[in-house]
């Protein structure tokens, strides 16, 4: 198991928490596979009166019955208390203990009244007691309506809320060989993303190609039926969301496509989208240079690279897998795997331009599309100077064409300086395979165009 990586932030707010003087309320939520209970269990290090127990699909009685077993090698005296949710809190509290719910949402499932419980003890009982209680879940909406949302009895009470993401590119490439290349780092960020499960699961010895293989494509892998666990336990009836989804993974990004190739019916189609986008499972992305508030040429994405994979080779398809078997991968995988990685490679680009361009002014950066014209990467400022990129992830070598491309949608890119004056353009091309030798003659010459290589992009990510 790879050691403890990053979140440094988040465990200095939950030591900050446990030091208080006064009774405290977290909640810690994310989806599945992020490192939760591992964050919370790293942040407990060294701290002696805390009870951490981890809820399962149980009755309520078994439930409150393992809660005092594993309570009780922490505060001892608790065996004697009444198996009841409020006067075990109460008793835990009165002796200024961490207490831990693990898996919040399966508590509730077989207690509905438990939220009220424990607004009723922080509003009235725990004046006196410096205990914290932290309440952990992977179930998202589960979480959002028992604690976060206006209606939640726990509403406004929670002194920390840690809303736990995905790594960054930065840290989730920890999890790779020291001699993982450039290009290596960034194929497994395409398919495996920041999701520290994942990333643990991949195997040093073995290639990329390999690890997807046996992880995603064959039958009995530790991926190969991940995305519709997650779904169906967010979703009790994900048949349309799950055409949704594939919809976007295919190509289709607007609401019109979506709607189209879906056959769900558009004013209804609102609702699917507003419930995947809460959870986490897509995002709307608008030009950089509109407001997304009032963008009309929104587009939407799949979040997760694993979900991206999955639904855009697995889904509906996975009988197809098994019969080419250990050649999956090969045969099915590896001849569109340029185009997969693409966009994952833009999106990084896209990152990668704070640092390199950080003598430049650079205060918003995305992607810009109208009609035919698109720009991979676009870079606003708060002075006179524009950043535009083209990205290349192909086996080639990049060339003319893609600085006259860029040169040509440019034009169309309507932007005008905070001042008013005229604008600077600045190009930046990308590429995974290097550049010909006529392009890195014509950058030489103009002091308007870089080049950079996937080393490049990469490395700025690290800094």
């Amino acid at each position: 198991m790879t050691d403890f990586v990053n979140r440094s932030e988040e465990l200095g707010r939950l030591h900050n928490l446990f030091d208080s003087e006064n009774a405290e309320l977290a909640v810690v939520y994310g989806r599945r596979r992020l490192g939760k209970t591992r964050l919370v269990k790293k942040a407990l290090e060294g701290q002696e009166n805390a009870v951490f127990y981890q809820a399962r699909q149980k009755t309520r009685d078994l439930q409150l019955e393992q809660f005092v077993e594993i309570a009780a090698d922490t505060v001892p005296g608790i065996d004697d208390i009444r198996p009841d949710w409020e006067r075990l809190f109460r008793y835990l509290a009165d002796q200024d203990a961490i207490v831990v719910l693990d898996e919040f949402p399966y508590l509730i499932e077989q207690d509905e009244g438990l939220t009220s419980v424990l607004q009723a003890l922080f509003d009235h009982e725990f004046d006196e007691s410096e205990t914290t209680f932290v309440l952990v879940g992977s179930s998202i909406s589960m979480i959002e309506e028992a604690t976060l949302l206006g209606d939640s009895p726990l509403y406004g009470r929670t002194s920390l809320t840690l809303d736990i993401r995905e790594l960054s590119f930065d840290a989730a490439t920890e999890f790779l060989p020291e001699d993982a290349t450039a290009e290596e780092a960034v194929r497994a960020w395409s398919v495996f993303g920041g999701v520290p499960y994942y990333l643990e699961e991949l195997d040093a010895d073995r290639s990329l190609g390999e690890n997807i293989q046996r992880t995603v494509l064959t039958r009995h892998g530790s991926f190969r039926n991940e995305p519709e666990h997650v779904l169906r336990m967010e979703l009790t009836e994900p048949t349309r969301y799950f055409s949704i989804l594939e919809a976007i993974a295919g190509g289709a990004t607007g609401r019109n496509e979506i709607a189209g190739v879906t056959g769900i019916d558009y004013n209804q189609l609102s609702t699917y989208m507003d419930r995947l986008s809460r959870l986490r499972l897509i995002e709307r992305h608008v030009p950089v240079t509109e407001k997304p508030e009032r963008s009309k040429r929104s587009q939407y994405r799949l979040r997760d690279p694993l979900f991206r994979f999955w639904f855009r080779f697995l889904y509906g398809s996975s009988d197809r897998y098994d019969q080419f078997g250990n050649e999956a991968y090969e045969r099915l995988v590896e001849p569109e795997v340029a185009d997969f990685v693409a966009p994952a490679f833009e999106q990084l680009c896209c990152e990668a331009l704070w640092t390199l361009y950080d003598e430049t002014p650079i205060v918003d950066v995305g992607q810009w599309w109208y009609q035919d014209h698109e720009i991979d990467v676009v870079g606003l400022t708060d002075g006179d100077t524009l950043v535009v990129g083209e990205c290349k992830y192909r086996s080639s070598q990049t060339g003319h064409e893609a600085l006259h491309s860029l040169e040509s949608h440019v034009e169309e890119l309507r932007w005008t300086p905070p001042s008013g004056g005229p604008r600077r353009v600045e190009y930046a091309l990308f590429s995974r395979s290097g550049f010909s030798d006529s392009l890195r003659s014509v950058a030489a010459e103009r002091d308007d165009l870089r080049l950079f290589e996937i080393d490049d992009v990469v490395d700025a990510l690290r800094r």
